[in-house]
């Protein structure tokens, strides 16, 4: 009686170790998809953005730095990925890197806005500034909160 129930439990570990191997290599897999999903897509926003060098204004240069900066959020979740799949820790950072960015980026669109958008009202300028002192904190916030980690020792596994 004891040797069958030895001989279940092997089996039912079996069993759970092929089907944790084999989730593991789904997981692998869609992580892999979603990395090259990631890079097309920051090729395709390059190429688009390459098209806006054909006419040189101030909507065209606003519209290479908000295409830029896109890139540059894609990129760090693409790290992210990347890092993943070498089995390495999660990194709170890269994510607060993308918040900075993602901040700086909706301020340059904000005071583009502003100064491309003729008259301004004042309902539509305070809704401005107010969008922009949300920006400002939050990035500063976010500046903030990174410094902390960067100086927290790394985690062990």
């Amino acid at each position: 009686m004891k040797h069958q129930q030895e001989g279940r439990e092997s089996i039912r570990k079996k069993m759970i170790y092929g089907s944790r191997r084999w989730l593991i290599i789904a997981d692998d897999f869609i992580h892999i998809a979603v990395a090259l999903f990631l890079l097309i897509s920051a090729l395709v926003i390059l190429g688009r953005t390459a098209l806006h060098f054909e006419e040189i204004s101030t909507h065209s240069i606003l519209s290479i730095i908000n295409d830029v900066l896109f890139v540059l959020i894609i990129m760090e979740i693409l790290w992210t990925v990347i890092r993943f799949l070498g089995r390495k820790s999660f990194s709170l950072g890269s994510f607060l890197i993308i918040g900075i960015i993602a901040g700086i980026r909706r301020m340059l669109m904000v005071e583009a806005h502003m100064s491309m958008g003729g008259e301004v009202s004042t309902e539509k300028f305070y809704h401005y500034m107010m969008e922009m002192g949300l920006s400002v904190a939050t990035v500063f916030i976010l500046i903030v909160a990174y410094v902390l980690v960067s100086k927290l020792p790394p985690a062990t596994e």
